[in-house]
């Protein structure tokens, strides 16, 4: 892949354009990457309201009978996007810690490694998540720790 970068002082913001011989998996997931840079809300719903969320005020995500939420540090809003779409959506600051959790990586207080192999995260906003033991490996590269970087 080449990068090219020209510089147009007359431009009032950044533009990306992306030449490629064909649709692929690699280009699909550098259009996901540009377009989580550029999302800082998220539309929640609560009862008959629509609320404007910070990306940096959700501490999770979870789905639960077919519905997700996303919690914050005083309520939980109803989306009406699936998970993964979240998922990759938000990749830079959330990661996937189970099969219906993700949690905003910046909002992780402790990482609590029990005894039998059990796996818990303890937020800032004094809420604990378990994680499943096939995305232990996956949260440690997102966090920058552990032997497996």
């Amino acid at each position: 892949m080449k990068i090219h970068l020209t510089i147009h002082h007359e431009l009032e913001e950044t533009e990306v354009h992306i030449h490629a011989k064909e649709y692929n998996e690699q280009i699909e997931r550098l259009m996901q990457q540009l377009q989580a840079s550029q999302t800082t809300m998220l539309d929640g719903y609560f009862q008959q309201e629509i609320h404007l969320l910070k990306i940096t005020d959700i501490y999770s995500i979870y789905a639960e009978d077919a519905k997700v939420f996303l919690q914050t540090d005083e309520q939980e809003f109803e989306s009406k996007r699936k998970l993964y779409e979240l998922e990759a959506q938000l990749a830079k600051d959330f990661v996937r810690v189970s099969k219906s959790t993700l949690v905003n990586i910046h909002k992780i207080a402790s990482i609590q490694m029990g005894k039998i192999g059990t796996t818990q995260l303890l937020l800032e906003n004094d809420v604990t998540i378990h994680v499943s033991r096939k995305y232990i490996k996956e949260l440690k590269r997102h966090l920058g720790i552990g032997r497996d970087l």
